[in-house]
């Protein structure tokens, strides 16, 4: 008997569809006709173990017993679970091959491969295990993943980056937090104090913002405009480019701040002859943007359509689970599969059928034309989110899951389309030995852009604004204008924005950009970042729901609970640095560029200086806050938050998987 174990009831469902029937249902699971079955967790049945099940003593808490680091590491059934957990074990002992269906990520691979694990599976049937990837949910395609089974040895990295998280976060999160809220007893504070190496630096970012802007003194600068006009009397204006003499007179950001400067300016420019000394044109070509990963398509939505983080990864799961109608949306790849190319006749025919307004201003999509998506080198275990061939009437889905399709499905079409092509003109001007510039564009081709008429007021897919460059007249190098008069601008400096939901998730992207320490930007790329995919929405409701943040509008605020606890910590735990360099080493694990051992020995070395320091000063940054939510409770049992399971081990990011029965 083969057994296939998937992550989730939904995903073992579309398995057993396209096995052969009819099919015998049981408490847990799937029997084919020819028996084969089909099993599956509900996201992790299995969690680490609290500290008292290392030690008794350690149900208290107690500063004397941290850093708690287990010297064996055990895992336990969960709860609610247990059942299915049981039925499983049962399963794997009677199956003659197994095969790995989690879904197509590391918390995916390392789900399936603990139960396997847990069940005591001899080494030469772990050996044989094979791995199913599946992104779609459709039967087709999961006929297609069955007839391209890898080996499940090929995903131990993956498994043990996934493992390295979980056990990371569970001993920074666990001791951590029970220091501080020990500490902050002392100050007064009532309540837990939650740390953990991702949600405490997002936190961190949102405090530092808004102290930026209260302490924000705007001052004034100054800008000059030449309104020029050629021999046929066509106008056009160039800015001032403020020479190196200037500079005493500017600011870090190169803003003119003495006004009499600018005046100066104004007055020796006004009436006067004008030279063209550049006249540099350039046709650029602009490939269409590359389908969404989850990230991508949260910021997206976030400007465009006001949603949440978390309310786009619902809706996704639902488009994904329920009405088969995108691809697993909890993908951190912008790329394809180059044999996925093969079915996009099929899929942009779904695509038209379901929503034929994609098109309306547009020539039909060319399946034949291969952008950059389209790209192996770039795709792992998982690929972009796209369309499925699926097709359905949009009125049965709900409002967002509609907005949700038609922004996937037309980032899709738009890799059948040409690139957009314009010509590109910068002009450089003289006038009473001043330089004056400005740009222009002309559009030669819209191509993928006729997909992208501008949406709700926003801008245009790819996020530029060059819709707004200049219209110039004909210009030659070396053509004589007039300069008809100065124009002196007197602008404010301007507070940075408070974040909100997509520039935080921007900021939790593309980490890199946040960094302080000159080395470990070194290290980082442009694409590491704090948490994956699949958690950032989660970490940010979490702080919402533990207090530490609120909304006002659109904007997302500290509360004084989180400006406390920030300014209680040291910067190593407040400052994305450190944990930035964790994500980045755990991505090596499962790149095989990094072991296990390295990565765990330095986190645990830092972690013991972390609790020497919290042990050696006060929270006082706390004095005088009230916990929300918490209430006091006996010091032998710890701190629990009101309502919460008999959990003292807080903090933990792990990822949370919804279970559809």
């Amino acid at each position: 008997m083969i057994l296939y174990i998937a992550e989730k009831p939904s995903l073992g469902r579309a398995i057993a569809d396209v096995l052969p029937k009819p099919h015998k249902k049981g408490d847990g699971f799937i029997m084919s006709a020819n028996g084969d079955c089909v099993s599956w967790c509900i996201g992790h049945l299995l969690e680490q173990a609290e500290p008292d099940v290392y030690d008794p003593a350690f149900k208290s808490w107690q500063l004397a017993h941290l850093p708690i680091v287990p010297g064996k590491w055990q895992l336990k059934p969960k709860t609610n679970t247990r059942s299915q957990l049981s039925t499983l074990k049962k399963l794997i002992k009677q199956a003659s091959s197994l095969v790995n269906a989690g879904d197509p990520d590391r918390e995916g691979q390392l789900l399936v491969d603990e139960v396997i694990s847990y069940a005591g599976v001899k080494a030469d049937k772990i050996a044989k295990t094979q791995r199913l990837l599946i992104s779609d949910l459709n039967p087709s395609a999961v006929k297609r993943a069955l007839g391209q089974l890898r080996t499940n040895k090929e995903f131990v990295p993956l498994s043990t980056s996934a493992l390295a998280r979980s056990r990371a976060d569970w001993l920074y999160g666990m001791n951590m937090t029970r220091a501080y809220t020990i500490q902050g007893k002392k100050v007064g504070y009532q309540g837990v104090l939650s740390v953990g190496r991702v949600q405490t630096p997002v936190l961190g970012l949102v405090v530092k913002r808004d102290e930026e802007i209260a302490n924000f003194q705007p001052k004034a600068f100054y800008e000059v405009l030449a309104h020029l006009l050629t021999d046929n009397q066509e106008g056009f204006s160039a800015k001032w480019k403020p020479s190196e003499a200037c500079q005493p007179y500017m600011d870090e950001e190169g803003r003119v701040l003495a006004k009499g400067l600018a005046e100066n300016v104004v007055g020796r420019i006004t009436n006067k002859p004008a030279e063209v000394t550049k006249l540099e044109s350039k046709n650029k070509r602009q490939n269409p943007p590359l389908p969404y990963s989850l990230s991508s398509l949260q910021i997206d939505a976030a400007k465009r359509f006001g949603m949440s983080a978390k309310e786009v990864l619902d809706t996704c799961q639902s488009l994904y689970e329920r009405h088969k109608l995108i691809t697993y949306p909890r993908s951190d790849s912008r790329y394809l599969p180059a044999e996925q190319h093969g079915l996009a006749p099929q899929v942009i025919r779904a695509v038209l059928s379901n929503d034929a307004g994609l098109t309306a201003k547009a020539d039909a999509p060319n399946a034949k034309l291969k952008s950059k998506a389209w790209n192996d080198s770039k795709v792992d275990a998982h690929h972009a989110i796209i369309p499925t061939e699926k097709t359905t009437n949009l009125a049965n889905l709900s409002a967002k899951e509609s907005q949700l399709y038609s922004h996937i499905a037309r980032q899709y079409l738009a890799q059948f389309y040409p690139a957009y092509i314009y010509d590109e003109t910068q002009v450089e001007v003289i006038i009473a030995g001043g330089l004056f510039t400005t740009k222009a564009k002309q559009e030669l081709s819209l191509g993928w852009k006729c997909l992208f008429a501008k949406m709700q007021g926003k801008d245009n897919a790819d996020g530029s604004d060059d819709d707004n460059l200049a219209t110039l007249p004909p210009l030659k190098k070396g053509q004589q204008l007039h300069c008809e008069r100065g124009e002196l601008l007197e602008k404010i400096t301007q507070a940075p924005k408070h974040f909100t939901d997509a520039t935080l998730l921007g900021a939790m992207t593309g980490i890199n950009r946040y960094v302080t320490n000159p080395e470990v930007k070194k290290i980082l790329k442009d694409t590491d970042g704090l948490g994956t995919e699949a958690t950032r929405a989660g970490i940010i409701e979490l702080l919402f729901n533990r207090g530490y943040l609120l909304r006002q509008g659109k904007s997302i605020i500290a509360t004084p609970v989180g400006v406390g606890l920030i300014h209680s910590l040291p910067e190593t735990a407040t400052t994305p640095d450190m944990t930035a360099l964790w994500e980045s080493s755990l991505d090596a694990i499962s790149q095989k560029q990094l072991r296990y051992d390295a990565f765990m020995e330095p986190l645990l070395a830092q972690l013991q200086q972390l609790i020497e320091q919290a042990s050696n000063q006060l929270p006082t940054a706390l004095e005088g806050i009230k916990g929300p939510g918490y209430k006091k409770r006996r010091a032998s049992s710890g701190y629990k938050r009101k309502g919460a399971a008999s959990k003292t081990s807080t903090a933990k990011t792990s990822r949370k998987r919804s279970s559809s029965k």
